[in-house]
Protein backbone atom coordinates (compact mmCIF):
# COMPACT_ATOMS: atom_id res chain seq x y z
CA UNK A 1 0.00 0.00 0.00
CA UNK A 2 1.42 3.33 -0.75
CA UNK A 3 2.22 5.84 1.91
CA UNK A 4 -0.60 9.05 0.81
CA UNK A 5 0.09 10.83 3.69
CA UNK A 6 0.57 14.26 2.80
CA UNK A 7 4.17 15.40 3.32
CA UNK A 8 3.61 18.66 5.25
CA UNK A 9 1.73 16.17 7.79
CA UNK A 10 4.54 13.81 7.56
CA UNK A 11 7.36 16.81 8.42
CA UNK A 12 5.37 18.21 11.28
CA UNK A 13 4.68 14.88 13.20
CA UNK A 14 7.86 13.88 12.84
CA UNK A 15 9.21 17.51 14.62
CA UNK A 16 6.43 16.92 17.41
CA UNK A 17 7.95 13.75 18.20
CA UNK A 18 11.72 14.95 17.72
CA UNK A 19 10.41 17.99 20.41
CA UNK A 20 9.18 15.39 22.93
CA UNK A 21 11.90 13.43 22.54
CA UNK A 22 14.22 15.98 23.69
CA UNK A 23 12.08 17.45 25.74
CA UNK A 24 12.55 14.13 27.63
CA UNK A 25 16.23 14.56 27.98
CA UNK A 26 15.81 17.80 29.26
CA UNK A 27 15.18 15.85 32.75
CA UNK A 28 16.10 12.31 32.84
CA UNK A 29 19.21 12.58 34.37
CA UNK A 30 18.61 16.10 37.36
CA UNK A 31 15.64 13.47 38.20
CA UNK A 32 18.03 10.24 38.51
CA UNK A 33 19.28 11.97 41.59
CA UNK A 34 16.09 12.11 44.44
CA UNK A 35 15.13 8.58 44.63
CA UNK A 36 19.13 7.64 45.52
CA UNK A 37 19.91 10.98 47.65
CA UNK A 38 19.64 8.80 51.05
CA UNK A 39 22.38 6.66 49.73
CA UNK A 40 24.63 9.65 48.84
CA UNK A 41 23.58 11.14 51.81
CA UNK A 42 25.17 7.10 53.51
CA UNK A 43 28.14 6.60 51.63
CA UNK A 44 29.49 10.09 51.22
CA UNK A 45 28.31 11.89 54.77
CA UNK A 46 26.73 14.51 53.37
CA UNK A 47 25.05 17.20 55.48
CA UNK A 48 21.73 18.32 54.90
CA UNK A 49 22.52 21.87 53.50
CA UNK A 50 25.21 19.77 51.15
CA UNK A 51 21.92 17.75 49.60
CA UNK A 52 20.37 20.46 48.95
CA UNK A 53 22.90 21.98 47.50
CA UNK A 54 23.20 18.52 45.23
CA UNK A 55 20.18 19.02 43.82
CA UNK A 56 19.81 22.63 43.11
CA UNK A 57 23.52 22.81 41.46
CA UNK A 58 22.01 21.81 38.20
CA UNK A 59 19.24 24.20 38.55
CA UNK A 60 21.86 26.95 39.58
CA UNK A 61 23.54 26.21 35.81
CA UNK A 62 20.49 26.27 34.26
CA UNK A 63 19.90 30.06 35.00
CA UNK A 64 23.98 31.12 34.73
CA UNK A 65 23.95 29.50 31.58
CA UNK A 66 20.73 30.43 30.34
CA UNK A 67 22.13 33.56 28.49
CA UNK A 68 25.33 31.81 27.28
CA UNK A 69 22.30 29.18 25.62
CA UNK A 70 21.19 32.18 23.83
CA UNK A 71 24.31 32.84 22.29
CA UNK A 72 24.44 29.33 21.24
CA UNK A 73 21.28 29.50 19.34
CA UNK A 74 22.48 33.61 17.96
CA UNK A 75 25.62 31.87 16.86
CA UNK A 76 25.02 28.05 15.68
CA UNK A 77 21.36 27.74 15.08
CA UNK A 78 18.98 25.73 17.45
CA UNK A 79 19.65 22.28 16.44
CA UNK A 80 23.26 22.31 16.50
CA UNK A 81 23.26 24.19 20.05
CA UNK A 82 20.77 21.15 20.90
CA UNK A 83 23.25 18.65 20.49
CA UNK A 84 25.99 20.05 21.57
CA UNK A 85 23.81 20.44 24.97
CA UNK A 86 22.73 16.75 24.82
CA UNK A 87 26.36 15.79 24.01
CA UNK A 88 27.43 17.54 27.55
CA UNK A 89 24.49 15.97 29.00
CA UNK A 90 25.18 12.37 28.39
CA UNK A 91 29.03 12.51 29.07
CA UNK A 92 29.17 14.23 32.37
CA UNK A 93 25.54 12.73 33.74
CA UNK A 94 27.48 9.35 33.69
CA UNK A 95 30.41 10.61 34.95
CA UNK A 96 28.97 12.07 38.23
CA UNK A 97 29.54 8.07 39.69
CA UNK A 98 32.86 7.76 39.09
CA UNK A 99 35.21 7.26 42.47
CA UNK A 100 32.34 7.63 43.99
CA UNK A 101 33.28 10.69 45.17
CA UNK A 102 31.79 14.17 46.17
CA UNK A 103 34.39 16.22 44.04
CA UNK A 104 33.31 14.31 40.77
CA UNK A 105 30.11 14.50 41.95
CA UNK A 106 29.40 18.21 42.55
CA UNK A 107 32.14 18.60 39.25
CA UNK A 108 30.35 16.67 36.79
CA UNK A 109 27.05 17.57 38.59
CA UNK A 110 28.27 21.40 37.69
CA UNK A 111 29.24 20.12 33.70
CA UNK A 112 25.75 18.22 32.95
CA UNK A 113 23.68 22.01 34.09
CA UNK A 114 25.71 23.60 31.50
CA UNK A 115 24.12 20.98 29.30
CA UNK A 116 20.88 21.10 29.85
CA UNK A 117 21.08 24.85 30.05
CA UNK A 118 22.44 25.11 26.65
CA UNK A 119 19.40 22.58 25.71
CA UNK A 120 16.69 25.04 27.65
CA UNK A 121 16.29 28.02 24.80
CA UNK A 122 16.73 25.94 21.51
CA UNK A 123 13.40 24.05 22.37
CA UNK A 124 11.22 27.58 22.70
CA UNK A 125 13.20 28.38 19.23
CA UNK A 126 12.27 24.93 18.01
CA UNK A 127 8.68 25.89 18.45
CA UNK A 128 8.52 29.22 17.23
CA UNK A 129 10.40 28.48 14.18
CA UNK A 130 8.35 25.01 13.39
CA UNK A 131 4.57 25.52 14.96
CA UNK A 132 4.70 29.72 14.93
CA UNK A 133 0.72 28.91 14.70
CA UNK A 134 0.12 26.43 17.22
CA UNK A 135 2.96 27.65 19.81
CA UNK A 136 1.02 26.16 22.70
CA UNK A 137 0.61 22.58 21.84
CA UNK A 138 3.91 21.88 20.67
CA UNK A 139 5.47 23.29 24.09
CA UNK A 140 3.08 21.15 25.85
CA UNK A 141 4.12 18.25 23.44
CA UNK A 142 8.25 18.75 24.82
CA UNK A 143 7.12 19.69 28.46
CA UNK A 144 4.81 16.45 27.81
CA UNK A 145 8.17 14.74 27.28
CA UNK A 146 9.76 17.08 29.79
CA UNK A 147 7.18 15.41 32.45
CA UNK A 148 8.03 11.93 31.06
CA UNK A 149 11.93 12.07 31.86
CA UNK A 150 10.98 13.59 35.43
CA UNK A 151 8.48 10.97 36.39
CA UNK A 152 10.09 8.00 34.52
CA UNK A 153 13.36 8.55 36.93
CA UNK A 154 11.12 8.86 40.26
CA UNK A 155 8.85 5.77 39.24
CA UNK A 156 11.91 2.80 38.29
CA UNK A 157 15.17 3.85 39.91
CA UNK A 158 14.25 2.08 43.25
CA UNK A 159 12.42 -0.75 41.99
CA UNK A 160 14.11 -1.27 38.72
CA UNK A 161 17.24 0.38 38.05
CA UNK A 162 19.11 -0.02 41.80
CA UNK A 163 18.22 -3.81 41.53
CA UNK A 164 19.78 -4.13 37.91
CA UNK A 165 23.44 -2.25 38.93
CA UNK A 166 23.40 -4.14 42.33
CA UNK A 167 22.05 -1.24 44.61
CA UNK A 168 25.09 1.17 43.09
CA UNK A 169 23.73 4.71 43.03
CA UNK A 170 26.76 5.25 40.81
CA UNK A 171 25.63 3.03 37.92
CA UNK A 172 22.29 4.50 38.41
CA UNK A 173 23.92 7.52 36.64
CA UNK A 174 25.08 5.80 33.62
CA UNK A 175 21.93 3.99 33.38
CA UNK A 176 20.15 7.18 32.82
CA UNK A 177 22.56 9.06 30.75
CA UNK A 178 22.10 6.46 27.89
CA UNK A 179 18.83 7.26 26.25
CA UNK A 180 20.28 11.23 25.95
CA UNK A 181 23.58 9.62 24.23
CA UNK A 182 21.05 7.87 21.42
CA UNK A 183 18.97 11.09 21.70
CA UNK A 184 22.14 13.26 20.70
CA UNK A 185 22.69 10.65 17.91
CA UNK A 186 19.68 10.18 16.56
CA UNK A 187 18.95 14.49 16.17
CA UNK A 188 22.37 14.85 14.54
CA UNK A 189 22.06 11.79 11.89
CA UNK A 190 17.99 12.60 11.40
CA UNK A 191 18.13 16.38 11.09
CA UNK A 192 19.43 18.19 8.37
CA UNK A 193 21.98 21.51 8.81
CA UNK A 194 19.59 24.47 7.39
CA UNK A 195 21.08 27.08 6.73
CA UNK A 196 20.86 30.86 8.58
CA UNK A 197 18.97 33.09 6.67
CA UNK A 198 21.03 36.07 8.12
CA UNK A 199 25.05 35.83 9.13
CA UNK A 200 25.16 35.06 12.67
CA UNK A 201 26.34 37.89 14.35
CA UNK A 202 23.62 39.94 13.47
CA UNK A 203 20.93 37.45 15.19
CA UNK A 204 20.32 39.19 18.62
CA UNK A 205 21.24 37.15 22.18
CA UNK A 206 21.38 39.41 25.08
CA UNK A 207 18.08 39.50 27.35
CA UNK A 208 16.16 42.82 27.90
CA UNK A 209 16.84 43.15 31.24
CA UNK A 210 14.70 46.19 31.58
CA UNK A 211 11.31 44.96 29.92
CA UNK A 212 9.22 43.51 32.48
CA UNK A 213 8.35 39.80 30.76
CA UNK A 214 11.62 38.42 31.42
CA UNK A 215 11.12 39.69 35.34
CA UNK A 216 7.28 38.48 35.08
CA UNK A 217 8.05 35.26 33.64
CA UNK A 218 11.58 34.29 35.28
CA UNK A 219 9.08 34.86 38.65
CA UNK A 220 6.71 32.41 37.62
CA UNK A 221 8.82 29.81 36.50
CA UNK A 222 11.18 30.27 39.60
CA UNK A 223 8.31 29.81 42.10
CA UNK A 224 7.25 27.05 40.22
CA UNK A 225 11.03 25.43 40.49
CA UNK A 226 11.59 26.37 43.62
CA UNK A 227 8.18 24.16 45.25
CA UNK A 228 9.26 20.84 42.54
CA UNK A 229 12.59 20.86 43.37
CA UNK A 230 12.28 21.52 47.03
CA UNK A 231 9.71 18.90 46.98
CA UNK A 232 11.96 16.39 45.01
CA UNK A 233 14.70 17.12 47.29
CA UNK A 234 13.57 16.98 50.79
CA UNK A 235 10.58 14.55 50.50
CA UNK A 236 12.64 11.41 51.14
CA UNK A 237 14.88 12.42 53.76
CA UNK A 238 11.41 14.18 55.66
CA UNK A 239 9.61 10.53 55.52
CA UNK A 240 12.65 9.20 56.63
CA UNK A 241 12.62 11.65 59.61
CA UNK A 242 8.85 10.88 60.49
CA UNK A 243 9.44 7.25 60.23
CA UNK A 244 7.79 6.40 56.94
CA UNK A 245 10.33 5.51 54.65
CA UNK A 246 8.05 3.27 52.92
CA UNK A 247 6.29 6.41 51.35
CA UNK A 248 9.53 7.47 49.85
CA UNK A 249 8.81 5.99 46.30
CA UNK A 250 5.10 6.13 46.39
CA UNK A 251 5.69 10.24 47.07
CA UNK A 252 8.21 10.80 44.56
CA UNK A 253 6.01 8.65 41.71
CA UNK A 254 3.49 10.51 42.81
CA UNK A 255 4.90 14.18 42.85
CA UNK A 256 6.32 13.47 39.23
CA UNK A 257 3.40 11.27 37.55
CA UNK A 258 0.99 13.79 39.11
CA UNK A 259 2.53 16.17 36.33
CA UNK A 260 1.41 14.32 33.42
CA UNK A 261 -2.52 14.39 33.64
CA UNK A 262 -1.79 18.33 33.74
CA UNK A 263 0.01 18.35 30.64
CA UNK A 264 -2.16 16.06 28.75
CA UNK A 265 -5.01 18.58 30.01
CA UNK A 266 -3.09 21.35 27.85
CA UNK A 267 -2.72 18.94 24.89
CA UNK A 268 -6.27 19.09 24.84
CA UNK A 269 -7.37 22.45 25.77
CA UNK A 270 -4.24 24.19 24.77
CA UNK A 271 -5.82 27.69 22.49
CA UNK A 272 -7.88 27.65 25.54
CA UNK A 273 -5.30 27.56 28.54
CA UNK A 274 -2.00 29.28 26.84
CA UNK A 275 -1.66 32.37 28.57
CA UNK A 276 -4.44 32.21 31.10
CA UNK A 277 -3.46 34.00 34.39
CA UNK A 278 -6.45 32.63 35.98
CA UNK A 279 -5.38 28.94 35.61
CA UNK A 280 -2.07 30.22 36.84
CA UNK A 281 -3.12 32.01 39.92
CA UNK A 282 -5.94 28.71 40.76
CA UNK A 283 -2.95 26.65 40.62
CA UNK A 284 -0.91 27.98 42.89
CA UNK A 285 -3.48 28.52 45.67
CA UNK A 286 -3.96 24.81 44.85
CA UNK A 287 -0.56 23.83 45.70
CA UNK A 288 -0.69 25.86 48.51
CA UNK A 289 -3.54 23.82 50.00
CA UNK A 290 -1.34 20.51 48.93
CA UNK A 291 1.42 21.30 50.97
CA UNK A 292 -0.57 21.86 54.32
CA UNK A 293 -2.16 18.41 53.96
CA UNK A 294 0.98 17.29 53.27
CA UNK A 295 2.21 17.69 56.54
CA UNK A 296 -0.40 17.24 58.57
CA UNK A 297 -2.11 14.39 57.40
CA UNK A 298 -1.78 9.97 57.55
CA UNK A 299 -0.04 7.72 54.58
CA UNK A 300 -2.82 8.03 52.81
CA UNK A 301 -3.17 11.53 52.42
CA UNK A 302 -0.05 12.48 52.34
CA UNK A 303 0.53 10.50 48.96
CA UNK A 304 -1.95 12.22 47.45
CA UNK A 305 -1.11 15.67 48.44
CA UNK A 306 2.20 15.31 46.60
CA UNK A 307 0.69 13.65 43.60
CA UNK A 308 -1.88 17.32 43.79
CA UNK A 309 1.28 19.08 44.40
CA UNK A 310 2.76 17.31 40.84
CA UNK A 311 -0.57 17.93 39.40
CA UNK A 312 0.32 21.73 39.91
CA UNK A 313 3.57 22.19 39.17
CA UNK A 314 3.15 20.31 35.94
CA UNK A 315 0.66 23.25 35.29
CA UNK A 316 2.69 25.98 35.84
CA UNK A 317 5.48 24.34 34.33
CA UNK A 318 3.80 24.22 30.50
CA UNK A 319 1.77 27.44 30.65
CA UNK A 320 5.14 29.42 31.60
CA UNK A 321 7.22 27.44 28.77
CA UNK A 322 4.53 28.30 26.38
CA UNK A 323 4.71 32.12 27.66
CA UNK A 324 7.74 33.57 25.61
CA UNK A 325 6.40 32.38 21.90
CA UNK A 326 3.53 34.36 22.63
CA UNK A 327 5.11 37.56 24.07
CA UNK A 328 8.40 37.77 22.01
CA UNK A 329 8.77 38.09 17.82
CA UNK A 330 10.21 34.97 16.50
CA UNK A 331 13.29 36.26 15.75
CA UNK A 332 13.85 37.18 20.28
CA UNK A 333 12.42 34.14 21.61
CA UNK A 334 15.56 32.75 22.35
CA UNK A 335 16.45 36.44 24.30
CA UNK A 336 13.03 36.17 26.37
CA UNK A 337 13.58 32.66 27.29
CA UNK A 338 16.96 33.32 28.06
CA UNK A 339 16.63 35.86 30.27
CA UNK A 340 13.19 33.96 31.54
CA UNK A 341 15.32 30.91 32.48
CA UNK A 342 18.07 33.04 33.87
CA UNK A 343 16.07 34.61 36.86
CA UNK A 344 13.63 31.51 36.63
CA UNK A 345 16.21 29.18 37.85
CA UNK A 346 18.52 30.85 39.57
CA UNK A 347 15.50 31.44 42.02
CA UNK A 348 14.92 28.03 42.15
CA UNK A 349 18.62 26.87 42.89
CA UNK A 350 18.02 29.43 46.11
CA UNK A 351 15.34 27.16 47.56
CA UNK A 352 16.32 23.96 48.45
CA UNK A 353 19.80 25.01 50.12
CA UNK A 354 17.50 27.69 52.28
CA UNK A 355 14.96 24.95 53.08
CA UNK A 356 18.11 22.69 53.93
CA UNK A 357 19.89 25.50 55.86
CA UNK A 358 16.50 26.10 58.05
CA UNK A 359 16.10 22.20 58.25
CA UNK A 360 19.71 22.27 59.97
CA UNK A 361 19.16 25.13 62.12
CA UNK A 362 16.08 24.20 64.14
CA UNK A 363 15.92 20.13 63.86
CA UNK A 364 12.74 20.48 62.99
CA UNK A 365 12.20 18.24 59.44
CA UNK A 366 8.94 20.69 58.32
CA UNK A 367 11.07 23.62 58.17
CA UNK A 368 12.00 22.10 55.30
CA UNK A 369 9.38 23.37 53.45
CA UNK A 370 9.10 26.95 54.48
CA UNK A 371 10.99 27.92 50.99
CA UNK A 372 7.68 25.47 48.82
CA UNK A 373 5.65 27.98 50.66
CA UNK A 374 7.52 31.41 49.86
CA UNK A 375 8.10 29.77 46.03
CA UNK A 376 4.61 29.63 45.94
CA UNK A 377 3.97 33.10 46.98
CA UNK A 378 6.36 34.57 44.48
CA UNK A 379 4.88 32.97 41.13
CA UNK A 380 1.18 33.80 42.96
CA UNK A 381 2.28 37.27 42.39
CA UNK A 382 4.00 36.54 39.29
CA UNK A 383 0.74 34.96 37.69
CA UNK A 384 -1.37 37.52 38.95
CA UNK A 385 0.81 40.48 37.37
CA UNK A 386 0.85 38.68 33.66
CA UNK A 387 -0.75 40.93 30.83
CA UNK A 388 -4.07 39.48 29.69
CA UNK A 389 -3.24 37.34 26.40
CA UNK A 390 -5.39 36.77 23.57
CA UNK A 391 -4.93 33.29 23.66
CA UNK A 392 -5.89 30.59 20.50
CA UNK A 393 -3.24 31.66 17.89
CA UNK A 394 0.51 32.12 18.52
CA UNK A 395 2.53 35.83 18.68
CA UNK A 396 -0.72 37.87 19.70
CA UNK A 397 -0.14 40.66 21.55
CA UNK A 398 -0.70 41.05 25.21
CA UNK A 399 -4.21 43.00 25.85
CA UNK A 400 -4.29 46.56 26.92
Amino acid sequence: MSDTTHPAVRSAGFHLALLWLIGVQLRVTMLAVPPVLPLIHHDLGLSEKAIGALSALPVLLLGLAAVPGSLAVARFGARRACILGLAIVAAAGAARGIGPSAPMLYGMTFAMGVGIALMQPTLPTLVSEWFADRSGFATAVYANGLLIGEAVPAALTIPLVLPWVGGSWAWSFAVWSAPVTLTALFVAIATPHRARAHPAHTYRWWPDWRGAHPWQLGMLLGGTGGLYFSANTFIPDYLHAIGQPALVGPCLSALNIGQLPASAIILVFARRLTGSRATLVASTLLAAIAIVVFLTSGPALIVAATGVLGFCCGIQLVLSLALPPLLAPAGDVHRLSAGMFSIGYVTSFLMPPLAGAIWDMTGVPATAFSAAGFSIAIAFAAAATLPRLRTGRAGSAPRR
